[in-house]
């Protein structure tokens, strides 16, 4: 029941598996290795390079840049920012969402070392 930024001051001290997985996707989008996120936007600005359009690999390295400074500042504040109310009734998810929020996070980071399966997937399927 949080809609503003600021509200979640402290909440990853309550609910730390929670933010940890929001971190992790957050740096997935971003493209920080080791995270499966890092092959899409590697392919993405190879193919700007490769194509020679040198604006629009300016404005996917931006777009990174803005990527850090609205999704890395929610966990930030969560783990580290003192909260302004105390949040007496905020306690981490439920058991099942905590399964599929680590099944998640589990396949950020094997997608990074692991892409070939995912990639020969999609090619039959397109084929």
């Amino acid at each position: 029941h949080k809609s503003k930024v600021s509200e979640l001051n402290g909440l990853g001290r309550r609910m730390p598996l929670t933010m940890f997985a929001f971190l992790v996707g957050a740096l997935s989008i971003v493209g920080v290795p080791p995270l499966g996120g890092t092959w899409s936007k590697w392919l993405l600005v190879q193919g700007t390079l490769d194509s020679g359009i040198w604006l629009l690999t300016a404005v996917l390295l931006i777009s990174s840049l803005l990527n850090i400074a609205y999704l890395v500042a929610i966990p930030v504040r969560g783990f580290f920012a003192t909260p302004a109310a105390p949040s007496s009734g905020l306690r981490e998810a439920p058991l099942p969402s905590l399964l599929a929020i680590g099944v998640t996070v589990t396949g950020c980071i094997v997608l990074f070392f692991w892409p070939q399966p995912l990639y020969r997937l999609v090619g039959e399927v397109l084929r």
